[in-house]
């Protein structure tokens, strides 16, 4: 508004040049509005930041300013935060606050969706309210030392309904049963009845008692089961707003968590260029948080992963064969040479299960219509990289590793679906 008057003062001292005056009189007293509606908007008798401390990667997170006003009439209220790009890519909000039902007292919030695993720090918050004429705004500010909020993997899948029904249900026809299945621990004798598979006739008992018993064995527990993350630079790349690893970690631990509660054991692996973590075996479902903390840990790298150190120092640390379920994920041929060779390794004295999410970008590259030239060309690229893709994993169905490819939201039920195929075959013991 004031340079506004500029061209209003070069007219008057054209015309009139004698009222020259009058140009910087009306600036000056718009300044003094300003001022004045400044002061007439009130002070802030306090105000505070309220964030969660703990959250999860990908789920809505809700931050909240309060502040309670006095002696004004302030038209407009906002709050502004600056924070970790882990909360939120731009690295900081601006929101409106309203009045709650104190007419003095105002609250706003903004929702973040956290993209990242890590301790994300809230730094500087800023507080503004504007005067009745929307002139003058007074304007606070607060450097934030203790605000963090740390950011777990995503446990939604643990807790869904589904999941707990299922396990549930389970449960129950488990202790009914006494996990009776094909097993090698022998369980029980029953009366052989048609249907039942001849292999579990009893011939000894059966001439003892004249008659066909069959034996019943129990499913074998106590299984081994490493759940193995490569954290390199294919895996930070994201998929649908958050990083592969970060969808491979939440289907790894809902995976942990019905093995737990199958009676099996389940421990965690991570590396890059070198390894990572690696942590106990944990045999009971409440020391679960154990292996939620150390997903936690696993840290973004922007290298290619060493395959052969990660898969040599995996095997030195078990004892007894185990089913290894490793995420990973390659781009072309060349760069899972290597990973190929090591797991080709792995696999002569454990139970390999590698599983990938499918590349749904170069899927819809293939479905363009080739209007253009590039287009075409990026098709027929797209088309190569996924025909490539797939040679590398029928290569390592080749070798007897077990593999599952699917897209990032249908990998945790896939996992748990093989889980179980592979459990009842005990071919893990």
């Amino acid at each position: 508004m004031i340079a506004g008057l500029a061209p209003i003062a070069v007219v008057i001292g054209a015309f009139s040049p004698q009222n020259w005056i009058i140009t910087p009189v009306a600036a000056l007293a718009l300044a003094l509005m300003i001022v004045l509606d400044g002061l007439i908007a009130g002070r802030c008798e306090q105000w505070h930041l309220v964030v969660p401390a703990d959250t999860e990667v990908g789920q809505k997170t809700q931050l909240d300013v309060h502040a309670r006003f006095a002696g004004g009439r302030a038209t407009r209220y906002e709050a502004a935060l600056e924070f970790d790009p882990r909360l939120g890519q731009d690295g900081g909000a601006s929101f409106e606050l309203v009045p709650s039902a104190n007419p003095s007292e105002f609250s706003g919030s903004h929702t973040v969706r956290p993209s990242r695993r890590g301790t994300a720090a809230i730094t500087r918050a800023w507080l503004r309210w504007r005067g009745p004429l929307g002139l003058g705004a007074r304007q606070e500010q607060k450097t934030l030392q203790d605000h963090e909020v740390r950011i777990w993997p995503d446990l939604s899948p643990v807790r869904s309904k589904e999941l707990q029904t299922f396990l549930r249900d389970a449960q129950t026809g488990l202790i009914a049963r006494r996990i009776r299945g094909e097993g090698t621990q022998f369980e029980a004798l029953t009366e052989y009845e048609a249907g039942m598979d001849r292999r579990r006739i009893d011939w000894r008992a059966s001439a003892r008692h004249v008659q066909l018993y069959a034996r019943e064995n129990e499913s074998e527990r106590n299984n081994q089961i490493v759940f193995a993350f490569d954290c390199g630079q294919a895996m930070c790349e994201p998929v649908y707003g958050l990083p592969r690893i970060d969808r491979a970690v939440s289907a790894a631990l809902t995976c942990a968590y019905v093995a737990l509660k199958s009676g099996d054991k389940a421990a965690l692996f991570g590396f890059a260029q070198r390894p990572q973590v690696m942590t106990p075996f944990v045999s009971d479902s409440r020391a679960f948080h154990r292996l939620q903390s150390a997903a936690a840990v696993l840290d973004y790298e922007s290298t290619e992963p060493n395959f052969t150190l990660a898969l040599a120092t995996l095997t030195s640390k078990l004892q007894r064969r185990s089913l290894i379920v490793l995420f990973s994920d390659f781009t072309d041929p060349t760069a899972a040479e290597l990973m190929v060779e090591s797991m080709g390794r792995l696999v002569k004295k454990h139970l390999l299960l590698f599983v990938t999410i499918a590349d749904s970008e170069l899927e819809t590259f293939i479905e363009h219509n080739p209007g253009d030239i590039a287009t075409l060309a990026r098709s027929v690229t797209a088309d190569t990289l996924l025909q490539q893709r797939r040679i590398v994993l029928q290569r390592l169905r080749q070798m007897g590793v077990d593999v599952i490819e699917a897209p990032y939201n249908q990998i945790g039920y896939d996992l748990i679906d093989r889980y179980y195929t592979i459990k009842n075959s005990e071919a893990i013991g």
